[in-house]
């Protein structure tokens, strides 16, 4: 199992969130010293009881800052959204083009704006029919925008990981992303262009967007 995600409630240090991929999420509201599952609303297609407490395959967690209730979810079987702690889930799948995925952030300021990179499927971990796109939504998941200018468009079968995708909580937001071949693209518009900002690096783990104030 792969634990990862970890999310703190910034009103209360106390309140800790953790996902785990073949475990599902998990909430403590005591610091860590004791945990319960929450998972209520999530598909898990893959196993004999598709909506248990537990088991759950989670792919990647976020808790936004400006609004700590709601949190975003890409799970082995769909996208979701909580506006209560995690106390239950609603799916926000419709209008993807694929239930499977990795990358999901968010815009700092906005806990309405999110962003995703739909993947083929569990079996095919790349990226929908070879072509490089960001889905946005501006309405926290109720409808998607597909966001291709400046992005591959042919035989781009690369897989963006949980971590390979970030934004900066500029204005306008700056989103970042990575992917298995090494590429590193960049949109200082909210996802409407992209440009290459890396080319030919080892495969992308992991990226971070920082703000540096100048002197």
């Amino acid at each position: 199992m792969a634990l990862h995600s970890i999310q703190i409630d910034p009103r209360d240090p106390a309140r800790i969130y953790a996902a785990i991929s073949a475990g599902g999420v998990y909430r403590s509201d005591d610091g860590g010293a004791s945990w319960s599952p929450a998972n209520e609303g999530v598909r898990a297609d893959y196993l004999p009881d598709r909506r248990p407490q537990t088991g759950h395959c989670v792919h990647r967690l976020l808790l936004h800052p400006a609004r700590p209730d709601r949190l975003y979810q890409q799970s082995h079987s769909g996208t979701y959204r909580s506006d209560n702690r995690g106390v239950s889930w609603t799916e926000i799948t419709e209008g993807l083009p694929s239930d499977f995925g990795y990358a999901l952030t968010s815009e700092p300021n906005d806990p309405d704006s999110v962003y995703v990179i739909p993947e083929e499927s569990s079996h095919l971990r790349t990226t929908v029919g070879g072509a490089i796109t960001v889905f946005r939504s501006r309405n926290a998941g109720a409808d998607w925008m597909p966001l291709t200018r400046g992005l591959p468009r042919r035989n781009a079968y690369v897989t963006v990981l949980r971590e390979a995708i970030d934004s900066d909580g500029l204005e306008p937001c700056g989103v970042y992303f990575g992917t298995s071949s090494g590429h590193v693209f960049a949109s200082r518009d909210c996802g409407d262009n992209w440009e290459v900002v890396g080319q030919f690096l080892p495969r992308i783990l992991s990226v971070k967007a920082v703000v540096l104030e100048s002197p």
